[in-house]
């Protein structure tokens, strides 16, 4: 299966499974890319963006791992495959926009 690269938003608002989402994190390390987290007190939320590079099959177990953590809430998207890209790239050429 390919590779695709993809964003994931985690947003926690259970202090308690910080620890929990720090572990699942590491486990999945070698397909994270780039991290990057904010503490907003004010708010009681801590949010981290990852950047990923993974299967769909790994997209998708880390980010059902993280949304079954009370208090954590999770959202991801994926780019398309190569096959997807170009065949928008031919049907835009078939059908312009505009």
């Amino acid at each position: 299966m390919d590779k695709r690269i993809g964003i994931i938003g985690i947003m926690i608002e259970d202090f308690s499974q910080i620890s929990a989402v720090s572990r699942l994190l590491g486990e999945y390390s070698d397909c994270i890319l780039g991290r990057q987290g904010m503490n907003l007190r004010e708010e009681h939320l801590r949010v981290i963006s990852l950047i990923v590079e993974a299967t769909t099959d790994e997209m998708g177990a880390l980010t059902g791992k993280l949304g079954r953590l009370p208090g954590v809430r999770v959202k991801s998207i994926l780019s398309r495959t190569k096959e997807e890209r170009d065949a928008d790239t031919t049907r835009d050429s078939v059908h312009p926009k505009g």
